[in-house]
């Protein structure tokens, strides 16, 4: 679990509870000032999925990627988030992108 707040980043979502996730993986989550542009409308969708994927690229997002990436080579790994969908949600991004690192890990989306 990356982020369990509102879609405001910051207010505690007070549906989900630390009983429902084993841990967080903030380095996975999209940035906060990142998030809130697409939050807020400053950017679309498509802006801010390649501007993630560019986090998730290098530095700690990439780190982290590789992490998660290399645990889900010999473990389940369930990635969740606030939204309802995967279609418009960073946990997508995160999955395809492991996969782009470790080409023969099992990816399920949906």
């Amino acid at each position: 679990m990356s982020r369990h707040t509102l879609p405001d980043g910051v207010t505690p979502d007070p549906s989900i509870t630390s009983d429902m996730f084993d841990e967080r993986a903030l380095d996975l989550a999209p940035p906060p000032k990142l998030i809130g542009s697409y939050y807020r409308g400053e950017i679309m969708w498509g802006e801010f999925e390649n501007l993630f994927k560019e986090y998730l690229g290098a530095g700690p997002g990439r780190l982290a990627a590789l992490r998660i990436g290399e645990r889900a080579m010999s473990a389940n790994i369930t990635l969740l988030c606030i939204e309802r969908s995967c279609v418009c949600c960073h946990r997508r991004l995160v999955a395809e992108h492991c996969k782009t690192l470790f080409p023969t890990l099992e990816v399920s989306i949906g």
